[in-house]
């Protein structure tokens, strides 16, 4: 397979706390999004950039685990994850992003909880390619369990 590029833009304007930004995907799906300090850090509703990291690596985990699933032969109804991305001030200033948890669930035919959570492991370990950008740097904890 040929290697795959996705983008995305971003542009900010004015100063952190009173300034705005949009940001955009090529595929469309983002479209002039805004996003705001105020969507950052207190919560006014919006998106923010640790949201949709959480997002990706949620949505990356469940199509990975799928496929290991599947390729152990095992038969997949679902796979759910919501991921919780933790944003942290930092003593000397600043924040810095300290720990992703993935916490997912599957509807797998013939898997005992134990393989399951084995199998779910290997795939963060391993499978998930967003899992394997963040490991280095950054706790990622998981939870695994059955329906």
């Amino acid at each position: 397979m040929a290697e795959l590029k996705r983008r995305a833009s971003a542009v900010w304007q004015g100063d952190l706390r009173s300034g705005t930004g949009r940001m955009s995907t090529n595929s469309g799906a983002l479209k002039d999004m805004a996003y705001s300090f105020r969507t950052r850090f207190e919560n006014e509703p919006g998106t923010n950039p640790e949201e949709l990291l959480a997002a990706a690596h949620a949505s990356c985990f469940s199509m990975a685990l799928a496929n290991q699933l599947s390729a152990k032969g095992y038969k997949v109804e679902s796979i759910e994850t919501r991921a919780t991305c933790y944003l942290t001030s930092q003593p000397a200033g600043g924040f810095r992003i300290t720990k992703m948890l993935l916490q997912t669930t599957g509807r797998v035919q013939g898997i005992d909880e134990a393989t399951f959570k084995q199998i779910a492991k290997e795939t963060d370990e391993s499978g998930c390619p967003v899992s394997i950008l963040l490991h280095p740097g950054l706790t990622v904890e998981l939870e695994a369990s059955l329906a």
